[in-house]
Parts: C-alpha cells; structure tokens; sequence
C-alpha cells in the first residue's frame, strides 16, 4: 500500500493556467479586471480534478497575505508589485500582470506546506467571495470547505458575488481599451467557458499551451 501510495504521489500532477482577462465596470467611473483561473489534475490534494473560478488581483493579494500567517518561517512566493499607474486599458499592463499571477499560483502549487490550507483551495476551486471563504474556513459557515468546492459551479451555495468595490484595479473610465466591457449586475464571460461538474471524468476547456504550466505536487 505504501508503495502504491508512493507512486501516486510521484505520477501527481496540476496544471494552472491564468487567462481570460475581463473587464468589470463597477459603477460609471470605476472599473478593474478580473482573470479566469483554469485548474487540471490529479493529485489526491485537491477536491475535484478540474475547475474554473475568476479572481481579481486584490483577492491575490488576500490570498498571500493568509498564507504568509502558515508559513513564517519560508519566503512566499511574490506577487506582481501594485502599480498605482495601472489601467484596464493598457493591454501590455494587463497581459503583465496576468503573467504574474500565474507564476505566483504556479510557485504556491510547487509548495507541499501551502496545499495544507484550506483558504487556498476556496480560493482556486470555488467562487465564494473572500468573506465567505474566511467563514467557511474557520467553520463558521453553514457548509463545509468540500461541500463549497463540490457544489459552487452549479450556484448551490454563492450564487453571485459582490466583488464591485474599487481597489488598485481601478481607473477613471467606463469604456475599455481590450475591446469588451462588462456590468457587474450581469457579471458574464465576454467569452463563454465551460463550467467544470464535480465529475472528475469530465474535461475542461484545454487552456493555451503558452500561458499552462504542468507542475508536479505531493500533499503536506
């Protein structure tokens, strides 16, 4: 058995890809991007094999900050530096940014100890907001983390999140300069992806070779 194990863990795989960027108009002078996190594996630490979610960069920033309080005695990995400057409409600092954030997710999955906290999971494989995913993960909500995971593609738990306030993503505009713009009360994908069922068997949406990376992970 233990050899079994063994090689399980060693065949462990988990595909990130960030992708998709959209653009979110909160109100008329406000607006910030959103990324499409895409998640493919086979590894026993995670809860379903293949996901879909959408985060904005303030959540990345949450995330780091939460994993930062389990891990003091290693370096996290960085995010991409908050620029004062930036804009939704500058396609080059959008396309940057993203980059960044994939290569944090893809640092944070290579780290056995990170994959030990539930907060990042919510993260990656739920669309609660981040308050609700604090709740959950300290059980102070009406549902487990699993129940969260399994059920949210199908709107079972959250439904639509608030995720309207203005932090460094915002610029002063209502227009967008990638060519889409999106109200927050409709909160739809300019490009339609496919939702993941909890069936494991299912496929996802391949992501684009340039922006997927294949990493190998072992459970803390």
């Amino acid at each position: 058995m233990e050899s079994m194990l063994d090689n399980l863990s060693k065949n462990a795989f988990v595909s990130i890809c960030v992708q998709d960027p959209r653009i979110l108009k909160a109100d008329l002078w406000h607006t910030h991007v959103d990324y499409e996190i895409c998640l493919y594996t086979n590894s026993m630490c995670f809860r379903k094999k293949t996901s879909c979610v959408r985060r904005r960069y303030r959540e990345f920033v949450w995330l780091r900050r939460c994993l930062g309080q389990n891990a003091l005695i290693m370096d996290l990995p960085k995010l991409p530096p908050w620029n004062p400057f930036f804009s939704p409409k500058n396609t080059e600092q959008v396309s940057q940014r993203m980059r960044g954030l994939q290569q944090f997710l893809e640092s944070v999955l290579q780290t056995p100890l990170l994959l030990s906290d539930s907060r990042l999971h919510l993260f990656l494989q739920s669309d609660l907001s981040i308050t609700k995913i604090e709740k959950c993960a300290h059980g102070k909500s009406r549902y487990t983390v699993a129940e969260a995971i399994q059920r949210t593609s199908s709107g079972y738990i959250s439904g639509l999140e608030d995720k309207t306030s203005c932090d460094s993503d915002c610029e002063s505009s209502s227009s967008s300069g990638l060519g889409l713009s999106v109200d927050t009360s409709v909160q739809e994908s300019p490009v339609p992806f496919l939702e993941c069922s909890d069936r494991d068997s299912e496929l996802f949406r391949t992501p684009h070779p340039a922006h997927c990376t294949l990493t190998h992970s072992s459970c803390a």
